[in-house]
C-alpha cells in the first residue's frame, strides 16, 4: 500500500487544494459525529458523510479504495470502527449502543488532492472511565506528534513524540502494531510511513511541501490485531477496546498547518504554544 514511491513535495497551490479537501473532511466528520447516538446505524452515518462530500463537489477517498489492486474495493464512504475494532470498520446495519466508542475515519478528494482525518466519540456517556481516558490519551498523542513536526527534523521525531506521550501515562496502552500514518497528496497513501513508535532522528527530513497523515491508534490491551473475514475490519486480538485519531498536516516556514481541522489547527496550536503557519485560511 505504501512502498515504492518517493516522497511527494507539493507546490503552495497544491497544498491549497489539499486544504480544500481537508475542510470537506472536517465538515463530514463534524456532521457524522454530531449524529452519533443510541439507535443510529453505522450505515446511516455513512450516508450523512456521503451527503456532505457530494454537496461540496468533492469525491470520497475511501469508496471503492483498493479495487485497482484487485483487492475488492472498500464499500463505504467512511470507516466506522466500534469498541474493539481498531480501523477500517465497514459501515452497515450495526446499531450503536449507549457507551460505545466509535472511531470515524474519512477521506475526500478535491481537484485530485486528498485529505484524511479521523476522530473518536462516545455514544452518550463512556462505558468506563478507562475507555474515556483511552480516548483522551489517543487525542493527546495525535497532538504530541503534530507538535514534533518541524522543518529540518525527521519523520520519526513524530513517532517518538507519540510513543513518549503514550508511555508517560500510568496505563500500559497498546500501540496497534503494523498500523502507521503516511504521506498523502495526489494519492491517499504515499511515502513516507509515519510509525506511532520508534526512535527520533530517522526517516526523511520534514521539508516545506510535505504533507503527512498522523494517526495514533491505541488499545486498552494488546497491540496485536487481526483482520475479520470481510478482509477490511481490523480488531484487537484480545477484544480490548481501541481508539483512533488522525489529522493531515503540513509544515510551512511559519509553522504548523492542520489541513483537516476546520480552523487549520489554530485554536489547539495556540493552546499548546505551537506556531500556526497557514498559507491561507
Amino acid at each position: 500500500m505504501f512502498g515504492g514511491r518517493r516522497v511527494e513535495i507539493k507546490t503552495p497551490e497544491q497544498l491549497l487544494a489539499m486544504r480544500r479537501a481537508g475542510k470537506v473532511v472536517a465538515q463530514a466528520l463534524m456532521a457524522t459525529t454530531a449524529e452519533v447516538r443510541p439507535g443510529i446505524t453505522t450505515g446511516e452515518l455513512d450516508a450523512i458523510a456521503a451527503g456532505v462530500i457530494a454537496s461540496a463537489g468533492a469525491t470520497p477517498s475511501f469508496l471503492n479504495y483498493g479495487e485497482e489492486h484487485g483487492e475488492g474495493g472498500f464499500p463505504g464512504v467512511i470507516c466506522v470502527s466500534v469498541n474493539d475494532e481498531v480501523v477500517h470498520g465497514i459501515p452497515g446495519d450495526r446499531v450503536l449502543r449507549e457507551g460505545d466508542l466509535v472511531s470515524i475515519d474519512c477521506g475526500a478528494i478535491v481537484d485530485g488532492w486528498h485529505g484524511d482525518a479521523a476522530r473518536s466519540v462516545f455514544v452518550g456517556q463512556p462505558a468506563t472511565a478507562e475507555a474515556a481516558e483511552l480516548c483522551r490519551v489517543t487525542h493527546d498523542a495525535l497532538w504530541a506528534g503534530i507538535g514534533a513536526a518541524k522543518l529540518g527534523g525527521r519523520v520519526t521525531d513524530i513517532s517518538a513524540a507519540i510513543e513518549g506521550l503514550v508511555r508517560s501515562r500510568d496505563v500500559d496502552y497498546g500501540i496497534a502494531e503494523n498500523l502507521v500514518g503516511h504521506g498523502i497528496g495526489s494519492q491517499m497513501h504515499m511515502e513516507p510511513n509515519v510509525p506511532n513508535e520508534g526512535k527520533p532522528g530517522r526517516g526523511p527530513r520534514v521539508v516545506e511541501g510535505m504533507a503527512l497523515a498522523i494517526e495514533p491508534m491505541l488499545t486498552l490491551g494488546t497491540p496485536v490485531t487481526a483482520t475479520l473475514d470481510d478482509d477490511w475490519t481490523m480488531v484487537t486480538r484480545d477484544g480490548s477496546w481501541a481508539c483512533h485519531w488522525e489529522h493531515t498536516i503540513s509544515v510551512t516556514a511559519d509553522g504548523l498547518w492542520v489541513l483537516t481541522a476546520e480552523d487549520g489547527g489554530a485554536a489547539m496550536l495556540e493552546r499548546l504554544g505551537l506556531p500556526f503557519g497557514p498559507l491561507a485560511d
